[in-house]
């Protein structure tokens, strides 16, 4: 077992964070050393090769013209993609304002849409936008929340925890920030009140806290931020949401990125560049002094990369994540963590442009799309015990919903991918699609792409289109959509960054929810 070290100043720690990762253990001893390695090897290496069943889409749809996740060069090129694809959903209202920034949150009738730095200042409706979606078709802008996190930039750090009505963002202007974190009573959703004017919020009170992401543990007490790089995590206790301050800080490793939290609020399921820690949080939990915070196991993984977050869920009363990765074609994945020494993926959700035998018409389609290509970013099961139905917002590929009943049979059953905004970039300010439309080429799909040549799966000749010379300047012929669609009844709220808020609703022959739906992202 590995413990975490704890770190009185985050400061000190920025300086010698490559040299303590590079001495991180990677495991606990085994009796059977021998075979653990050859097993983790395996997964390590092990791809996904297969998609799962693609939607049957009923009666008013616009299905997708090409592979199951793709918007192919064509639909890009003569605007077919404006239009938009959709599957046993449709749209019911929505909040374009300047778009939205990289995650947003719900809570009851409202939604709260992420800022973006620098282009969430531009402009009127400066900061975190609050919509009240209390007519579905017709949601409106009824505050906006302006204090320094919320200006600049919360990036994947604004959550809610229902049990205690609270939200918490905090300031990320560019991938890592520091300091500033608000907390605000939504008792009102319309109408967030701030509860801590000072340390977190006042300029001159900040926290010594760096961040990227950021989540709740389920009871609400605790708010965890993590930092990316290096791997510095803090823990801020909201016992008294008026004084959040830190009560425990340390170095995970090289790099950390989201997480999930077990329901009891004791294990941590920390996402690193390619992979998962568990870390048991439990002293932290119960306030102890002096609390220790351990690394009990961990799995990496090849296929797919940029982890991103986890969905603590069971079937029978056995625990279970679904794990999500950024990039890299990866999916989102099924792990059993019921030995927490030795998680297992057992399964894979992957569309059919995720697969290695079509990372070339990744590239022909995805060229001056910028960096993202079709990968999923946050997903949302819609209730923790035996889920029924998986929500997933996907880079280019839009919303898409799974029935996940049977986990380790897994298909789609709806998707809507939203009208691409092309030619409107100086109307998104708030997008960092369209800020990142500067750059052409699908970078962070290069391990994908190099994988699948070197695996003899690659065809240049399909690679090549009409657009694989737009390496510089992107076009906005999709969305990216990086928030989790949240469950509400048969709709679901989410936000794509260049369409803002939408209300999405599934067809009622595909999808009915369960009696005791509980929106969950893990976090």
């Amino acid at each position: 077992m590995m413990r975490i070290s704890a770190l009185p100043r985050p400061l000190m720690v920025l300086v010698a964070a490559v040299l303590a990762a590079a001495f991180l253990p990677v495991g606990s001893a085994s009796a059977d050393l021998q075979s653990d390695i050859a097993n983790q090897v395996q997964q390590f290496f092990e791809i996904g090769r297969a998609a799962v069943p693609p939607a049957q889409c009923g009666p008013g749809s616009r299905p997708e013209s090409g592979l199951p996740g793709d918007v192919p060069a064509a639909d890009r090129n003569n605007g077919r993609s404006k239009q938009g694809y959709d599957c046993n959903m449709s749209f019911v209202g929505g909040y374009t304002g300047k778009g939205a920034g990289i995650t947003s949150t719900t809570f009851e009738h409202c939604s709260y849409t992420g800022s973006f730095f620098p282009g969430n200042m531009m402009g009127p409706a400066a900061g975190v936008q609050v919509i009240d979606a209390a007519d579905p078709a017709h949601p409106r802008l009824s505050a906006t929340l302006t204090e320094p996190a919320m200006l600049a930039g919360t990036w994947e750090s604004l959550k809610v925890n229902p049990a205690r009505k609270l939200l918490v963002g905090t300031g990320v202007p560019l991938l890592t920030g520091a300091g500033y974190l608000s907390v605000y009573d939504i008792s009102d959703c319309a109408h967030p009140r701030l509860l801590n004017p000072g340390p977190g919020t006042n300029l001159a009170q900040p926290l010594p806290v760096t961040t990227h992401e950021g989540g709740f543990s389920p009871d609400g007490r605790t708010y965890w931020v993590s930092g990316i790089a290096p791997g510095f995590l803090s823990a801020v206790d909201l016992t008294d949401p008026a004084n959040p301050h830190v009560i425990w800080q340390g170095l995970t490793g090289i790099e950390e990125h989201g997480f999930g939290i077990s329901p009891d609020g004791n294990r941590m399921y920390l996402s690193v560049l390619a992979g998962f820690t568990v870390i048991d949080i439990s002293a932290i939990q119960r306030r102890a002094p002096n609390p220790g915070v351990n690394d009990l196991g961990r799995v990496f993984w090849s296929d797919g990369w940029a982890t991103q977050h986890s969905i603590p869920v069971t079937y029978g009363g056995k625990p279970y994540l679904f794990t999500v990765d950024e990039a890299g074609a990866g999916g989102v994945k099924l792990i059993d963590i019921h030995d927490e020494r030795n998680p297992k993926v057992v399964n894979k959700i992957k569309l059919a442009i995720n697969l290695p035998q079509h990372q070339d018409s990744t590239l022909a389609s995805g060229m001056g799309g910028s960096v993202f290509a079709y990968d999923p970013h946050y997903c949302a099961a819609d209730r923790p015990a035996d889920p029924t139905a998986l929500a997933c917002g996907w880079e280019s590929s839009g919303i898409r919903v799974f029935d996940v009943r049977d986990p380790f049979h897994v298909r789609e059953i709806a998707y809507f991918n939203p009208p691409a905004r092309t030619g409107q970039n100086l109307r998104m300010m708030n997008s960092p699609h369209a800020w990142a439309s500067i750059m052409g080429p699908p970078a962070l799909e290069g391990f994908s792409v190099a994988r699948a040549i070197l695996d003899g799966k690659f065809d240049p000749a399909k690679a090549v289109s009409p657009r694989s010379g737009m390496v510089v300047g992107g076009d906005v012929s999709t969305d990216w959509c990086f928030a989790p669609p949240e469950w509400h009844g048969t709709q679901l709220w989410t936000s794509c960054n260049d369409n803002g808020f939408m209300i999405l609703q599934l067809n009622n022959r595909v999808y009915s929810p369960p009696a005791n739906q509980h929106s969950i992202v893990g976090s």
